[in-house]
């Protein structure tokens, strides 16, 4: 359909025409430059004690090459996600046999493994640093685990499920083949260790959980309890190694093996570690006695993590949004308040599980919850409460120095009503000493994910297999006027997601839209879920035309060109953002989501569409 322009103007200011000219140069909707003050403001105030192979010299290089970029009216949220991605590359470590790793702590700590590596929280460096603009460090980082002297059974680690999800984002099918006698090993060495045949059951130590001095742990001698976070984890390895022997080819019997197991411990996990009297998954301690511990943990979420818990479940998350279980200011906290057992408090182990927010215990909570609003059929809470503890999260990433200033901060475990760092404050002491001899042990801790529960819950983008993508965000109706990510790898194509209520914030037209490199794929009227197909994308830097250059001048953007009229410029929207005069003009759509503007004159005052 052709439609004529006019000889008539309309007003649009210059930043939003030079960010769609960058659009159909680059794919990109958001302007890097525009994000850089929260890495120049971060390294200034930070005391950089611990560098390793990307000193804050060289942090934004790194970042504005490597991160998807984000955009939102919240200004804690927005801060915090570039917060994060810049202490998470604080911890990308150079390996002594060469490659990458990821560490917990920045200092050497003395029980960790080869490299400072620590494989507590590796799933969680591979789940969130799987959307970097990088597929070595993250495959470096994978098989160092089992090629490269890591030790990824000194606690628990969900490495073939974190794999198979780095899979889904960046289609390595090379790695899964180099890793899939390994991970099937990993697995066989945890049935060795850990697997109960009278229970049915794995076990596990609440420290070996990195959940030390729990209440459920303190029931049993060692710490020892069949519980559904090693369960649950086992489970997602059994899954992903099935899905990874289908990828590599294997036979179908030996895929059988494997959901063969994963679902026989889905049943048990369903029976033998749902408290029905609690409504909750707990932990039966290994004392003799064979009965729940009395308190609901916040690690009861885990089976959503891995989408195990049937829908009729789905009323432990109540406990979530009740101040008597494990709602609060900085929370969640990590057992239910009305417990006797639950304790705040600032003597004993720094590290203890019996009431404190921990970071890695709200991932997975975020995650489960996630996976309960886009995969279950009811769920008693919103997408309003999903904001509402990813609000609370992050404005729990605060410290108050000593001179009053406020600073983002991210270290082990958060006293839920106050928001101080519980394990820095003891370790700290009264006098400044620092317990241990380490100074500021916790700083810049690696120890959850942040950008991960924006990028998939948040905003939505789900992976999963084959050419098919949903989006599915979770901002509440009419919560936010705008949102953007920007620059997200996809299994070889670059996403952007964006919402803009009237147009005028990013210029790309009203409404929710995903592109995949740079073509709308995707659009509805307000925020709401969105299936498009990969197979349906054509590159449009492909397509035959004469070299456009976008200028300005005299508040215009002015389009110059190479080649022989007519000249093509595409649009992703084909909505008319500017008209100026020209002969000749039309714009015409060639196939869902892409248009031209043909030129038939050499007039070159003329805005893109």
């Amino acid at each position: 359909m052709n439609k004529k322009i006019m000889n008539r103007y309309i007003f649009i200011p210059l930043f939003m025409l030079l960010a769609t000219a960058s659009l159909f140069a680059q794919g990109k909707i958001l302007d890097p430059q525009s994000y850089k003050h929260y890495i120049d403001t971060f390294n200034a105030n930070d005391n950089e004690l611990y560098k390793e192979s990307i000193p804050n010299s060289e942090s934004w290089q790194f970042l504005s090459e490597k991160i998807p970029f984000f955009d939102c009216p919240d200004t804690t949220i927005e801060k915090i996600y570039y917060f994060r991605w810049w202490t998470y590359r604080k911890h990308i470590r150079t390996a002594s046999g060469g490659g990458y790793v990821v560490t917990e702590f920045l200092p050497n700590v003395s029980w960790a493994g080869k490299d400072n590596t620590i494989s507590c929280p590796a799933a969680h460096h591979i789940y969130e640093g799987r959307w970097l603009n990088d597929t070595k460090i993250i495959s470096d980082y994978s098989k160092f685990w089992f090629l490269g002297g890591g030790s990824p059974r000194s606690y628990s680690f969900w490495a073939a499920d974190a794999i198979y999800n780095y899979f889904l984002v960046h289609p390595d099918t090379a790695l899964l083949s180099t890793l899939y006698v390994p991970l099937k090993n990993n697995l066989s060495g945890w049935e060795t260790d850990r697997w109960d045949a009278s229970k049915n059951l794995f076990w596990q130590i609440d420290d070996r959980d990195g959940m030390e001095s729990s209440i459920s742990g303190a029931l049993a001698t060692g710490g020892k309890g069949y519980r559904a976070t090693i369960n649950s984890y086992m489970y997602g390895e059994e899954t992903a190694i099935a899905h990874i022997a289908q990828i590599t080819g294997k036979s179908e019997a030996e895929q059988a093996i494997y959901t063969g197991k994963a679902e026989t411990l889905k049943q048990q996990i369903n029976t033998q570690l749902w408290d029905k009297a609690a409504g909750f998954y707990k932990v039966i301690p290994m004392n003799g006695i064979n009965k729940f511990s009395p308190a609901r943990e916040l690690h009861g979420y885990t089976p959503w993590y891995f989408n195990i818990a049937p829908d009729d479940y789905a009323d432990a998350w109540l406990q979530l949004k009740d101040p008597k279980g494990f709602y609060a200011p900085f929370g969640p906290t990590t057992a239910e308040q009305r417990s006797p057992q639950f304790q705040i408090s600032y003597s004993g182990h720094e590290c203890q599980w019996n009431g404190p927010s921990w970071p890695y215990a709200t991932s997975i909570t975020l995650t489960g919850l996630a996976n309960l609003l886009n995969n279950y059929p009811s769920s008693p809470l919103t997408t309003s409460d999903y904001f509402d503890i990813l609000q609370i999260y992050a404005k729990s990433h605060f410290l108050k120095k000593d001179d009053g200033t406020i600073v983002p901060w991210i270290d082990e475990n958060i006293n839920p009503f106050t928001g101080d760092w519980i394990s820095r404050t003891i370790l700290k002491g009264t006098n400044g000493t620092w317990s241990g001899g380490i100074v500021e042990r916790g700083k810049d801790y690696n120890h959850s994910t942040f950008c991960d529960l924006i990028i998939t819950g948040l905003i939505g983008v789900r992976p999963q297999e084959g050419n098919q993508l949903t989006v599915n965000p979770l901002v509440p109706q009419d919560k936010w006027d705008y949102f953007c990510l920007d620059n997200l790898p996809y299994k070889g194509h670059k996403l952007s997601v964006l919402y803009d209520k009237d147009g005028s914030r990013y210029g790309m037209g009203q409404g929710f839209k995903v592109f995949v490199d740079g073509v709308v794929k995707g659009e509805k009227p307000t925020v709401e879920k969105v299936v498009i197909n990969l197979e349906d994308v054509t590159n449009i830097s492909k397509i035959d035309a004469p070299v456009v250059k976008i200028s300005t001048g005299h508040g215009f953007i002015h389009a110059s060109f190479e080649g022989t009229l007519p000249v093509k410029l595409f649009s992703v929207t084909g909505q008319m953002i500017h008209e100026d005069t020209v002969d000749s003009c039309y714009s015409q759509q060639v196939k869902p989501g892409i248009y031209i503007l043909v030129i038939q004159n050499k007039s070159y005052k003329v805005c893109v569409l």
